[in-house]
């Protein structure tokens, strides 16, 4: 038997060329015929603003969702616009919310003159620490927003009883979440909102932006669905101010030719993440790279798959994959409490310490559906040469960090843009 010090350098001459970071036009390719019919569909209609196609989506999402409510918008930041003003946040209110997340997250509160309270992550699943949370609540917190980051449901069963403790609701960032579940329930009926996006980098994206806003709580659908439209109702009788968001019909409706393939689309996700898991283990990186693992509780849809570089070289990692052709994003390079705009909130380095480290050590791979064995191998293979990692003579018999095979929730009837969210 080889030893391990004595095994081989992974060969490279078998390695591809390229691999994308996400590739769009796989997608569009195999559903482009129907996606353009859809969309000459409604441009005969003349129905481009919450026509048909919104009313058939929004009932076709709350069928695979199991929501008694779905209110489409025009993003994924107005639905959390939204749910913040259905809730009545509102100027000098506490909004706690972890900061490594899309900015989107914190601007919805600040839009409101409401403050965000950044809360850690927990350094292994990069999600919101329940227990820096419970330590952020005060008598001015007015409603806590953990997000489903990477399409893995935060701790539920630790949030919820903070939420009921203070007596404040919960809104959920699912934006990154679309059938991830937990002990069961999608998330987006988790808490007392969910907000959802369809920007085209999400597992269900649109051919542009677009979202959506889950809820259990029929004052709360009402309320949205006036919000979204000027609180108008009837029409040119405004109750409340509102905004404009409303779902375009052509967005709607390249939605509905989508939304059948997504559980199929979740679970390739998740025969990557385990592939991942395999290939990683099958090389030596002497502790140099962590991949993520799986959650017990619920399905983890895999919107990203952030591994963690340490010893200070992810940029120098990313460098040399970029050189390779291999795409690679970080996912957040700046936490939200060390941003300039939010300098004024007194935040200072140090404040969050697992949040800062993430920022400075993860790197997110390829894990689109259409995503090739061959195209892994590549990745892979790149970072062992990267790091100058051998294989192992012998492969572990099992997948690494728990990543199971797929598992689904339920059956139903390009290029990425340069912002990536």
């Amino acid at each position: 038997m080889i030893r391990r010090s004595d095994a081989p350098p992974a060969p490279t001459s078998d390695l591809l060329p390229a691999v994308p970071l996400l590739a769009l036009d796989r997608q569009y390719a195999a559903l482009g015929g129907e996606i353009r019919a859809a969309i000459n569909r409604v441009c005969d209609s003349g129905k481009f603003v919450l026509g048909p196609d919104v009313t058939d989506l929004e009932a076709e999402l709350a069928r695979a969702l199991d929501a008694p409510h779905v209110i489409s918008c025009a993003s994924g930041s107005d639905a959390l616009l939204l749910a913040l003003m259905a809730l009545d946040v509102g100027a000098g209110d506490e909004v706690v919310l972890p900061s490594y997340t899309f900015f989107a997250t914190a601007s919805a509160v600040t839009r409101l003159g409401a403050v965000p309270i950044f809360a850690d992550i927990d350094p292994a699943t990069y999600l919101v620490d329940p227990v820096d949370v419970s330590r952020k609540i005060s008598r001015r917190t007015k409603a806590i927003v953990p997000v489903h980051l990477f399409g893995r449901t935060a701790d539920m069963d630790a949030l919820l009883p903070i939420a009921r403790r203070a007596a404040v609701p919960v809104v959920e960032d699912a934006a990154q979440s679309i059938l991830s579940t937990w002990h069961g329930r999608c998330s987006g009926m988790l808490g007392d909102v969910g907000c959802f996006s369809f920007y085209p980098t999400k597992n269900l994206g649109g051919a542009g932006d677009g979202g959506f806003l889950t809820t259990t709580r029929d004052d709360v659908a009402k309320s949205l669905r006036l919000l979204r439209v000027h609180g108008m109702e009837p029409r040119y009788y405004h109750q409340v101010i509102g905004i404009n968001s409303r779902l375009d019909s052509i967005q709607a409706a390249v939605l509905r030719v989508k939304l059948p393939h997504l559980d199929a689309w979740t679970s390739a996700r998740q025969a990557n993440a385990a592939r991942y898991a395999d290939t990683f283990a099958a090389y030596d990186f002497a502790g140099r790279v962590a991949v993520p693992g799986d959650e017990s509780r619920g399905r983890h849809v895999w919107n990203q798959f952030v591994i963690r570089v340490g010893e200070g070289r992810r940029d120098e990692l990313r460098a040399f994959l970029t050189k390779h052709g291999v795409g690679t994003e970080i996912y957040y390079p700046v936490p939200l409490h060390m941003q300039t705009c939010f300098a004024h909130l007194g935040w200072r380095k140090g404040d969050l310490p697992h949040t800062e480290q993430a920022a400075e050590e993860t790197l997110a791979l390829p894990i689109f559906p259409e995503l090739t064995a061959a195209e892994q191998h590549t990745v892979v293979a790149r970072i062992a040469e990267f790091f100058g990692a051998r294989r192992r003579a012998e492969a572990p018999a099992q997948t690494a960090q728990g990543i199971k095979a797929p598992h689904v929730v339920r059956r139903f009837v390009g290029k990425a843009d340069d912002v990536r969210c």
